[in-house]
């Protein structure tokens, strides 16, 4: 297992709360239609990395899934175990189709639900696509003391999700996952990896 050095970047805001800065972010793109060789264009994946990478912190894997409940959730479940993961973000399959099951193969994991992320990513969506903005399923929680988002592919609804919600929130919500880690042992992460 990789030595965690989050301790090393933990401190407080001045409000006092718990912030892991600069965060390590994993991204994870879902696409039936792309592949590392034939398709390199990710601009949902991009997107998210650019956001993350302006405001400091640093994108340790970049990783390309297909449309498959079991991938995806193989994927996700890998990064939130690695203890120099601190936020994983998949970017694709949170619409309605029946290849899309980001938010399913995500949330199956989830010990806590964050369900005001959902919530105010369609608040913002409404103001940029109207009524479609009710076919987003983005979804978050925390799997394994870790932030997990699930966006949807495109540039824009990446760009939204992270200038306006995740980006400025993930720090403290890094923070408080893994407030109750001490002397760099962790009950939680060693039981979710027996269990896994």
């Amino acid at each position: 297992m990789t030595t965690d050095d989050a301790a090393d970047r933990r401190s407080t805001d001045h409000h006092g709360h718990d912030v892991i800065d600069p965060l390590y972010v994993a991204v994870v793109t879902v696409s039936s239609s792309k592949s590392a060789e034939s398709d390199p264009d990710d601009p949902g994946g991009d997107t998210v990395q650019e956001c993350f990478e302006a405001d400091g912190h640093e994108v340790r894997e970049r990783v390309l899934v297909r449309d498959d409940y079991a991938t995806i959730r193989t994927a996700v479940r890998s990064l939130v175990a690695r203890r120099e993961i601190d936020v994983v973000v998949t970017t694709g399959g949170t619409g309605v189709t029946a290849d899309d099951v980001s938010p399913e193969a995500a949330s199956g994991l989830f010990e806590r639900d964050l369900p005001g992320f959902g919530e105010l990513f369609r608040s913002l969506s409404w103001d940029e696509v109207g009524t479609r903005a009710m076919a987003s399923r983005a979804t978050a929680g925390i799997a394994s003391d870790t932030p997990v988002f699930c966006l949807p592919g495109s540039k824009n609804a990446c760009r939204t999700a992270c200038e306006q919600l995740i980006v400025p929130e993930a720090p403290h919500l890094a923070g408080l996952a893994t407030r109750h880690r001490v002397d760099g042992t962790d009950q939680t992460l060693a039981e979710y990896q027996d269990d896994a």
